[in-house]
């Protein structure tokens, strides 16, 4: 079943439900009012003909005559109105039959203490009065002179007669039933239609989604649910939009990688082949045999290189590497690397300046430590020509910050942004996969510190160069990131 119609059909059920709960209470009110004023009166009546009753058993002029009662039943039938009397032996006197009629001795006996007697339906209630042609509602009533008994007195009215204003309501109630069934249908049609529409639009913009549109976006105006629902349809639109292009951005750099991988293997590989094919065929001249060895093992280190990279990447990235965290002092690892990385500066004619304090406690991995600090001092001598690079150290509350600045050529908002992506390069025409850019040492360098528990930032502007911030928190204080990454 359509929405639309399930809509309709639930409008349509609340307002039926609703209207009957109504109408039969409606109708049972006025059921009771109309039973309780037809009870009183008949009791009015009754008390009426009982002060007559009252004044001729006292000796006075009689009163109750078979004539004066049959002109009293008359002027009453006009209104479905009956009477019977019975004296105290509990023998009906007026109407007079052929047959003696006699009221339960029961009922008798609760008439003689005073007792009224109401009855609904004597049809019904037969024990009372017995069945009658047509169904009567009415009062039995005892009459008392000096508290003795001295008569009593049914007195009644057809059901139907004072059910008439019942049948009334029900008729009112079929018809307000109808119009309320007519007005509802319309107006769970409007606003079946007007919420289902707002549904068929969020499935129409899901069908482009899914056939990789990710430009679609509803508009809406916050009213009601459905209407949240379309703004984080569209929040999770962008975001989809987002990933898809990064997920791009990161194929076309995993292309662009393999495709320099395999330029940079086919190097040194072809090279190797040629020299080993020359010492095969003794082509290349005895005293220049050391000379080429050497440069096969320094091509073949390059290629061990490259597949190492790549295999400690995915061990990082999965967590197949076991860190063995302890508390060490960092400056005797930086002066360390100052020493063993200042060559590699001096080639790019840079200085490479140490800024720590005397001692600097760090609680890390010591292997992985050195590793990080190794690809971040390696990525500045590389893009840094003729210029500085800083190395910084300072304690934190429970935590050690280092960073590295250079003053090379840095990197504009879009290349920040990427810059911990396997396979980005800064750079890719400075590709020289032999001296570190690959595209992986600072996505190795973020899974590291990630696995420490620590975070690591960059600054950079272009032609103004960059400053890599890394912290890594103290044991038992790396919930600290967690939180803020949260």
């Amino acid at each position: 079943m359509k929405l639309i119609y399930q809509h309709m059909l639930s409008f349509l059920l609340i307002i039926i439900t609703s209207v009957s709960i109504i109408g039969f209470t409606e109708i049972d009110y006025v059921r009771n009012q109309a039973y309780e004023q037809n009870f009183g009166r008949m009791e009015s009546y009754g008390n009426a003909i009982g002060k007559l009753a009252v004044t001729e058993g006292s000796g006075k002029k009689e009163t109750l005559d078979t004539t004066f009662l049959n002109q009293l039943q008359f002027i009453l039938s006009a209104e479905h109105v009956h009477f019977r009397i019975f004296n105290t032996k509990n023998k009906q006197i007026y109407p007079q039959t052929t047959t003696t009629f006699k009221l339960p001795n029961n009922v008798y006996d609760s008439l003689k203490k005073g007792q009224e007697i109401r009855i609904r339906n004597n049809n019904q209630e037969s024990a009372y009065m017995g069945q009658t042609k047509y169904a009567y509602t009415g009062v039995l009533m005892p009459w008392f002179s000096k508290q003795k008994l001295i008569g009593i007195i049914w007195i009644g009215s057809t059901v139907r007669n004072v059910e008439r204003p019942i049948t009334m309501a029900k008729k009112n109630l079929i018809n307000a039933l109808i119009i309320t069934l007519v007005v509802g249908l319309i107006l769970s049609l409007i606003l079946a239609y007007y919420s289902t529409s707002k549904i068929k639009r969020l499935s129409r913009a899901t069908e482009k989604v899914a056939a990789g549109d990710f430009d679609v976006q509803i508009e809406h105006k916050d009213h009601d649910e459905i209407d949240q629902l379309a703004a984080n349809f569209n929040r999770m639109v962008r975001k989809l939009k987002k990933s898809n292009e990064e997920v791009k951005a990161q194929e076309e750099r995993r292309d662009q990688f393999m495709a320099d991988a395999a330029h940079e293997m086919r190097t040194p590989l072809t090279t190797i082949n040629g020299i080993l094919e020359g010492l095969q065929y003794d082509a290349i001249p005895e005293e220049s045999k050391p000379k080429s060895i050497a440069l096969m093992r320094r091509e073949t280190k390059r290629l061990i290189r490259l597949v190492n990279k790549n295999l400690d990447y995915e061990k990082i990235r999965n967590n197949q590497i076991m860190l063995i965290k302890t508390n060490f002092d960092a400056c005797k690892v930086l002066h360390d690397l100052q020493t063993q990385l200042e060559q590699n500066a001096k080639k790019a004619n840079d200085q490479l300046i140490l800024d720590v304090p005397a001692k600097l406690p760090i609680y890390a991995d010591h292997d992985r430590f050195t590793q990080i600090m190794v690809n971040l001092i390696q990525n500045a001598i590389q893009f840094t020509h003729d210029g500085k690079i800083t190395i910084k150290g300072r304690r934190l509350l429970h935590a050690c910050e280092l960073q590295v600045t250079d003053n090379g050529i840095g990197m504009s908002p879009e290349q920040t942004k990427y810059i911990f992506e396997r396979f980005f390069k800064a750079d890719p025409s400075r590709a020289r996969l032999g001296k570190g850019e690959s595209g992986l040492g600072l996505s190795i360098v973020s899974s590291l510190i990630k696995q420490h528990g620590g975070k690591i930032s960059v600054k950079s502007n272009p032609k103004e160069g960059s400053t890599f911030t890394v912290i890594i928190y103290d044991k038992g204080y790396e919930q600290f990131v967690a939180k803020e990454n949260d």
